[in-house]
């Protein structure tokens, strides 16, 4: 049955009695309704330098290849979208990075500290996006978002115009590029994606609104020349943190709408927050470990502060319509290599609630992440690696939710009408399969709960099941410890969930 069938077509057969539910149950409405993007469940990737050396250490330097590790764990997390970029950008030239390697020149990081070799560049990072199975997203150096800290590094200047952009882009998608192919890359890239500055409004000593209205409109004018078809993300948000004394918040999501919409696809924004009582802080310096019952209540608040962000991001559109990309987003917590408390399960069940906050938001957030990729130490990273390489990438606890999630999703949303106290649940559905992700924000306690489906009965299912002590924490020595087990749902279908669990519940329904 198409996904895009009706609640009246689906329920056709006769007069199907609803199933009753129980006060305990967990009650769906199988109409279908808005489309979940996949592209709810990217990364992005960032030279961060001597903070953490995410793109050098990817790299095998001796083979000149990606390391088979980071392959071999992206593959398998399945991420559907990887970004190239950052604030990286606002000083990155795009050429320094294509062509013979023996002629690219090292560049200085000029945010992080450090020296990137430029080994991996363009070329390198699509070859990586399309192993992996994930669609390529360029960010681009936007005039370095009007940062002149950023514009120049001595002699060498770290700025780029439109008509540069416009270069990279017919460098990447057009089948005749003279430049690519006096590379010996005969095939294009067909890099579809690309966002139009990054966290421009955060600095009060970039652009201006106006400045960024008028440069969107001239950047999307060349690339969309050099390539029509591109997917072109800008710059929303405000500047609530970065404006200069005096000055009145400035809505950059309408304003950017209002003023490049007809040249745009999406509108961006990011989230980085603490979600800690910043009053008594349970998370810092490792803290978290004296009181692992505070520290998970604290945890499962956490996606309120993120619902409110995102909610605020919606309100701004006013009665414009654009999609939203949230491309980069994560918690920011003081402690050790940054984040310590992350590399735990309570974190990892938290992560599983933010990313039901994006289900519900799946009407207009069509690109998101709830990470960092990948680095040799932040918590904040997706997948971690160690060095020496030989001792293998692994997943870090919002990875293994990321990763649940992506394998077992539907096509589109459906209603979620009740739930048990304690579960926090989405749901989705592909023809006559539904999905749930279910998470139990109990921390000591399982949920039983019926599966009840408006005017279906539950034939049959699986579960994918992560449960784990909250306390128990990711590391080298213990890379599988969150591995999902499978489960079979019985007819019927009654459920219990774990204490302290994530599922992913696929189950095909009847008459």
């Amino acid at each position: 049955m198409p996904a895009t069938t009706d609640r009246r077509t689906f329920l056709k057969a006769g007069a199907v009695a609803a199933v009753p539910a129980g006060a305990d149950a967990i009650e769906i409405d199988p109409a279908p309704s808005y489309e979940l993007s996949p592209f709810l469940y990217m990364q992005f990737m960032e030279p961060l330098g001597t903070t953490d050396g995410s793109v050098e250490a990817s790299w095998d330097h001796a083979k000149m290849d990606w390391r088979p590790d980071l392959v071999e764990v992206t593959r398998d997390l399945g991420c559907t979208m990887l970004r190239w970029g950052g604030i990286y950008t606002d000083f990155y030239r795009w050429r320094e990075g294509v062509g013979p390697r023996g002629k690219r020149p090292v560049m200085r990081n000029l945010l992080w500290g450090g020296i990137e070799s430029n080994q991996v560049g363009t070329g390198e990072f699509v070859d990586f996006s399309r192993r992996v199975g994930a669609e390529p997203l360029i960010c681009v150096n936007f005039e370095s978002d009007g940062r002149e800290r950023y514009m120049r590094d001595g002699d060498s200047i770290r700025t780029a115009d439109s008509k540069e952009t416009a270069e990279w882009v017919a460098y990447c998608n057009d089948p005749d590029n003279k430049e690519r192919l006096s590379h010996g890359v005969k095939e294009p890239y067909n890099v579809k994606y690309w966002q139009i500055g990054n966290e421009t409004s955060y600095d009060s000593r970039g652009f201006r609104l106006p400045a960024a209205q008028k440069k969107t409109v001239e950047f999307a004018r060349a690339m969309r020349k050099a390539d029509p078809s591109i997917q072109l993300i800008g710059w929303g948000g405000d500047d609530r943190g970065s404006r200069r004394l005096g000055e009145p918040v400035q809505n950059w999501t309408k304003g950017m709408i209002e003023a490049a919409g007809d040249y745009l696809n999406y509108v961006a924004f990011h989230h980085m927050f603490n979600p800690d009582d910043l009053d008594d802080p349970v998370f810092a310096w490792g803290k978290y470990r004296e009181d692992a019952g505070r520290t998970w209540d604290q945890l499962m608040k956490s996606w309120k502060i993120h619902d409110a962000k995102i909610r605020q991001i919606r309100d701004q559109l006013g009665n414009l319509e654009m999609p939203l990309a949230m491309t980069e987003c994560h918690y920011s917590i003081a402690g050790r290599h940054r984040c310590e408390v992350l590399s735990t399960w309570a974190a990892g069940v938290s992560y599983a609630r933010m990313l039901n906050v994006h289900e519900r938001h799946g009407d207009v957030l069509k690109i998101a992440t709830a990470a960092d990729f990948c680095g040799t130490r932040w918590q904040v990273n997706a997948v971690m690696l160690p060095v020496p390489g030989n001792q293998g990438a692994y997943l870090m606890p919002v990875a293994h939710v990321m990763k649940l999630y992506r394998h077992h999703s539907g096509e589109r949303a459906v209603s979620v009408k009740r739930t048990p106290a304690d579960l926090d649940v989405t749901a989705s559905r592909t023809g006559d399969r539904l999905f749930l992700h279910v998470v139990n924000t109990n921390r000591t306690r399982p949920v039983t709960a019926e599966l009840a489906v408006q005017g279906l009965r539950v034939a049959s299912g699986k579960a994918f099941e992560i449960a784990a002590d909250p306390m128990l924490e990711t590391m080298r020595n213990n890379p599988e410890a969150l591995a999902p087990v499978v489960k079979t749902v019985a007819r019927g279908g009654r459920w219990t969930f774990p204490a302290a669990s994530v599922s992913a519940l696929e189950l095909d329904v009847t008459a």
